[in-house]
């Protein structure tokens, strides 16, 4: 994955190096309304953290209290959700005090918060993603007119699947974006792929095995993410080799044109008529709960929870020397 210009750098590094005994704040919590998936986040990676001999503070923040930035630390795991902890906000904040923190940095992460322009980026790099349209509420009616259903309404920028609606009834259609509008001043409309969902876990430069995501609700919505325990998470996706190994390809090609670094999740439709697969969007702090699915990936290769926290570390510090 392309790598972008860090705090602090290791230079001629050996191939491989221990980094222990390590002072790590982790942030969690945080104002946006996905701040209970951050605390869960924050306090499993600590635990994982803690557990290797690491000395761990996990810490709250938001825009008017950055107290948790002035302990002294090795480095800053960023377990937070949502706007300020994703869209670039505290990642500009901790490149200005030059202190070094884990994922992509300020510029990569505004860029895949921001739910449009991420698709942007896609369709300059040649990716394939859904067909989309943007609601202000000047223009609500108009979109409504221009869509056939089914589509799905949800925030430009927002994660967790929070305020977005998946509409078939055209009697629905302008009551969603009207509402999505009017928590979060735009709603992007996008063209429904129907077919398996995937997701794709990428670790430094490597893209981790597939997931198809079944649930049983109408789409994975918050609900199916964090609190059904119905949902299935499988690894045993009955589509080509060939199409699994594009997909996870695409993933990388992806994450490196959105400029994201270190670790990411990328996700992904297939429609179940053509097995053509469409780019979603691109989580740059992908969930560490139970529910979570780049730790799902990464313990199909291998890698505990643990182990996971601490290859995040070391990409932070001294890069993919793999």
């Amino acid at each position: 994955m392309k790598k972008t210009t860090r705090p602090i750098r290791i230079e001629s590094a050996p191939r491989k190096i221990e980094v222990t005994n390590l002072d790590i704040t982790v942030l969690a919590g945080g104002p946006s309304e996905e701040r209970e998936v951050s605390i869960a986040s924050g306090n499993m990676v600590a635990s994982a953290l803690a557990g290797l001999g690491h000395r761990v503070s996990i810490c709250d923040i938001s825009p008017d209290d950055l107290s948790a930035l002035g302990r002294a630390a090795d480095i800053v795991f960023i377990a937070l959700h949502g706007s300020f902890g994703e869209d670039g906000q505290i990642q500009a904040e901790l490149e200005r005090r030059g202190i070094p923190f884990t994922g992509t940095g300020s510029v990569g992460s505004a860029l895949c918060m921001d739910k449009v322009a991420a698709k942007g980026c896609f369709v300059a790099a040649g990716l394939p993603t859904p067909r989309f349209d943007v609601a202000r509420s000047s223009r609500i009616a108009e979109v409504a007119r221009r869509w056939r259903l089914p589509v799905v309404v949800k925030p430009v920028c927002s994660g967790s699947s929070v305020d977005t609606h998946l509409v078939r009834d055209r009697s629905r259609f302008l009551a969603a974006m009207t509402d999505v509008v009017k928590k979060h001043g735009q709603a992007m409309v996008e063209e429904l792929i129907e077919g398996p969902e995937l997701t794709v876990g990428i670790l430094g430069n490597r893209a981790l095995p597939p997931i198809q995501i079944d649930t049983s609700r109408d789409f994975y919505d918050y609900q199916a993410k964090y609190i059904d325990e119905e949902t299935d998470y499988r690894f045993d996706i009955d589509l080509s080799p060939k199409l699994l190994a594009k997909v996870q390809a695409m993933s990388l090609r992806a994450a490196e044109a959105a400029g994201c670094r270190d670790f990411c999740r990328v996700d992904w439709m297939v429609d179940r008529i053509t097995h053509e697969p469409y780019l979603l969007e691109i989580n740059t702090i992908p969930g560490f709960t139970s529910h979570s699915l780049l730790p799902k990936a990464a313990q199909k290769e291998g890698l505990s929870i643990a182990q996971l926290c601490q290859r995040i570390v070391e990409l932070a510090l001294v890069g993919d020397n793999d």
